[in-house]
């Protein structure tokens, strides 16, 4: 029991340390205006940027939190689809992903299941989720749970041509909402330290395979031009 109380205490510690006093406000003080505090509501869109990686989270109805992140991946959308779909590896180069893997696949539907590590701070937990996709090959991927330790988990992959013509712009939008007590401001908090690192990885995943396909299509290249250049010796 002293036990379980020092971890409360802690936990408790660490929450007014990220949020200072908002807790200890009387319940009055959390309605009062935020013009002049620089703190946007709690229905406005928070975006953040990280190392050209953008994400954006919000408040919907009925304790749901909305997210929409992006990143400019240098591969086309055939490599990019690839990284998304490659629900067996993944839990080899996403970070913080335990487990994952392809369930089953009727051509019309897939169903994958995933297992991770999520959390900030004394706030951690092991989740699981099962889903089910369904897309337009190269150019969405929509998800949503069937199985799983949240009350709402949807929604899309969105891939798009980049205006330069040469990568693509990869959108990830979701609302979530935990069936485990989590307040809103965590959910919102995770999604913005977790996804980053999501998109990164898929960034890098695409980015890699594009790169091999680029040096073996040089390579071959190369080798078709030199064979070219070797005349026949007459006898």
């Amino acid at each position: 029991m002293r036990h379980r109380m020092i971890k409360l205490r802690c936990f408790f510690m660490a929450i007014t340390a990220m949020y200072g006093s908002f807790f200890l406000l009387p319940a009055k003080a959390s309605c009062l205006p935020l013009e002049n505090s620089g703190v946007p509501p709690l229905s406005q869109p928070v975006e953040k940027n990280y190392q050209g990686i953008s994400v954006q989270t919000s408040d919907l109805d009925d304790g749901v939190t909305g997210v929409v992140g992006k990143v400019y991946i240098n591969a086309s959308p055939r490599n990019v689809w690839a990284a998304i779909t490659d629900y067996n590896n993944q839990k080899n180069f996403v970070p913080k992903l335990i487990d994952s893997g392809l369930i089953s696949d009727n051509g019309s539907e897939q169903v994958m299941f995933e297992k991770g590590r999520t959390g900030v701070m004394f706030f951690k937990k092991t989740v699981f989720i099962k889903l089910s996709l369904r897309g337009d090959y190269l150019q969405h991927l929509s998800f949503r749970q069937v199985e799983g330790d949240f009350k709402v988990y949807e929604g899309d992959w969105l891939l798009e041509r980049a205006v330069d013509g040469k990568g693509t712009l990869l959108t990830f939008k979701a609302k979530i909402k935990p069936d485990f007590f989590a307040p809103a401001m965590f959910v919102r908090k995770v999604q913005e330290s977790d996804l980053p690192m999501v998109l990164d990885a898929m960034k890098k995943r695409a980015e890699s395979a594009e790169m091999t396909l680029r040096l073996a299509r040089a390579s071959n290249t190369k080798q078709a031009t030199n064979s070219s250049d070797i005349c026949p010796v007459a006898d």
